[in-house]
Formats: structure tokens, sequence, C-alpha cells
């Protein structure tokens, strides 16, 4: 559907090259490109767990840079978009900072959107957080916050982004986190569903640190079965969703907290992955996410909410512009209306991460 003229913030990108940089994946992807393994066949070799979280692993094998977001982001009228840091192994303590650097220096601007705002990774865990923090902010001026690893799931075959559950809570965490204030950082909060009262509690610790819920914390499972025990029958499924919504509820009585509406399409939620280039739907997509939407409508309402494409790695399951289509569609099919669009599409990443365009 029409936006009716806004024009979009994207504020949930990434951007890689695992062939010049150090990636989690980059040893996957410089053997991929060495050796003739049809795609298709790789995807079989790869762990089960991973293979679900990706879909179809094509994007994390070749660099994806700004004019390959352009490629995909067609027509649409994204003005600006927002990096969120992703995978980086540099050696070091503050490795984390060339990640910044390097996305700084990637030929934004032009035919290509803007870069709005950077958010490195960091660990408030870690014993050199600070001078992590100030790395970050050095590489780059238009660094916003960060985000950590933290992403842990009760059911071992679906994939974990730290080692162990509870990270949110450690008590090297809670004393590290409070320096984001003093340098008037936020904190992207990458959770899978479970852990959403960990997140209510940080934000109500820290009430002046701006929490942004990424990927509206990322119910897996909830339309299909993925991992060994999660979503595995309607009723699973229902008991998830009923969970996330109550506790999303909760989050929402945070003020400090806006919430992403993006990655709502990652194959780890339990989407089937249609062929590559045959992008679900939208029809399916609304049928789908619309009571997520709405849900998350409800709680924090439209200028606490924002949109990302999470691109690349939503695109195993639909394209940008479907994306923005089965996102529009849900919000004006749960009586929004323009300004409700602009908020979420444009005016809460504008003003969460300080971009300098104009409101709309």
């Amino acid at each position: 559907m029409s936006l009716s003229g806004i024009r979009i913030i994207d504020a949930h990108i990434h951007q890689w090259d695992p062939f010049s940089t150090p990636r989690v994946f980059s040893p996957t992807a410089r053997l991929l490109r060495t050796l003739p393994i049809p795609m298709d066949l790789a995807k079989r070799l790869a762990p089960r767990r991973d293979r679900e979280f990706t879909g179809d692993p094509t994007a994390f094998t070749r660099p994806y840079l700004p004019a390959d977001y352009r490629a995909d982001a067609g027509t649409e009228p994204i003005d600006a978009v927002v990096h969120i840091e992703v995978a980086w192994t540099g050696k070091g303590a503050l490795a984390e900072a060339e990640e910044t650097a390097w996305v700084a220096r990637l030929p934004f601007g032009g035919d290509n959107p803007e870069l709005g705002a950077i958010l490195g990774c960091a660990d408030p865990a870690a014993p050199d957080f600070a001078a992590l923090l100030d790395a970050h902010l050095a590489a780059a001026p238009l660094v916003r916050g960060i985000r950590a690893h933290v992403a842990h799931h009760p059911d071992p075959q679906v994939r974990p982004y730290a080692p162990r559950p509870g990270a949110l809570t450690t008590k090297e965490f809670l004393n590290g986190f409070g320096l984001l204030a003093e340098r008037d950082l936020c904190f992207e909060a990458w959770v899978y569903s479970h852990a959403l009262p960990d997140v209510t509690a940080l934000a109500a610790r820290f009430p002046e640190v701006p929490i942004v819920l990424n990927h509206l914390a990322t119910p897996a499972g909830l339309f299909g079965p993925v991992g060994k025990h999660t979503g595995t029958n309607p009723s699973v499924r229902r008991a998830l969703f009923l969970r996330w919504r109550d506790d999303l509820s909760a989050l929402a009585e945070q003020p400090n907290v806006v919430a992403k509406v993006s990655g709502l399409m990652m194959p780890i939620l339990g989407h089937p992955v249609p062929p590559r280039g045959t992008p679900t739907p939208v029809p399916v997509l609304v049928d789908r996410v619309h009571p997520l939407i709405e849900h998350a409508l409800d709680a924090f309402g439209a200028d606490r909410l924002l949109w990302g494409s999470n691109f690349p790695v939503d695109k195993p399951i639909t394209t940008i512009t479907n994306s923005i289509d089965a996102v529009a569609t849900a919000v004006t099919g749960h009586g929004g209306g323009h300004s409700e669009l602009e908020h979420i599409f444009r005016n809460t990443a504008r003003r969460i991460y300080r971009i300098d365009t104009p409101a709309h």
C-alpha cells in the first residue's frame, strides 16, 4: 500500500563484506568462493540451527553494501538508514570499533540512501566497555548506541547469540550499563521473546538509558516449528503468543523503551522459506504478522514504534517493498492513519537516533 508521500528511514539494516572484513561467517564465505559447492548443497550441509535461522545462506556468502541495499530497496522513498552491528570478529578489546569505522567509510549518499546512524557492538559486562564506547564515538560521529550479543533461547536447537541465558541480569552487565547514559547513548536490545522480562527489569533499573527493543523480541517458532521443541503445534504457538503479548505490554510500561517493528520476516519465527527469488505474498505476511503489529501498536503507540527492514537477513522471506506493505497494511487495518505511519516509518527513528533530516 502507498505511504502517501512519507519519506522513509529504515531503522535496521546490516552491511558486510565477508571477504575483506572479519565476520563470524567469513571463513565459510571464503570457502564457498574457493570451492565449487552449489549453494543448495551448502545449505543442506549447514547445521540445522543455522539453516533455520538464515533460511537461505546466500546473503551471508557475499558482500552486502550500499549499492546492494539500494537495489533491494528499488523505488521505495528511503532517505536514510540505520546500521546495526553484525558478527565482527576482529582481535583485541577495541576490535568492534573497527566495524564502526568501516561502516562510516562506506559510500552512502549520492545514489544510495544517507547513513543516518550507527549502532556498534559492545558488551557492558566487558572490563574495557568504557574504552570501547569511546573508541566507537571516536570512529564515527554518527554512533548513537550499542548492541550486545545477549540473545539466548532455552531450546538448544534455536541458534543462540550468547553462551548462556540471563546476560542482561549479571552484576558485570549492570555495573557497566550506566555508562551509556553518561555518553548519551541508547541500547539496542535483541532478545528472544522469553527474555522480555529481563529487558523490562533493565529498563526499570536504568530509566535514563533509551532502550530500543529489536524485532519485537523475536518470538521464535510463532509461525511454525523450529528447533527441537519450539512452535511444534498450534496450541504451543498460541501459548507462545499469549506470553509474548503479556510480556510486551509490561515492557511498554517503561517510558524509556521504544519497539522496532523489524525482523518479523526472519525465518526463525517459523516462516516457510519459499524458493529463492519468490518472496512470500503480502497477504500471507499480513495474516501472520498483523496480531504482533496490532498489539505493539496498542501497547506502545505509534510514536514509540519504528520500522526496519532487517535486510538482508529478512530477504529469504520478503522484499523491502513487501515488508513495508505488510507493516503498513497491518497498521492501517488496525485504525492507523497517515500520522501513525509517519511515526513508524520516519519520525520515531529520526527522534531516537537524532537523525538530521527534516520531520514530515
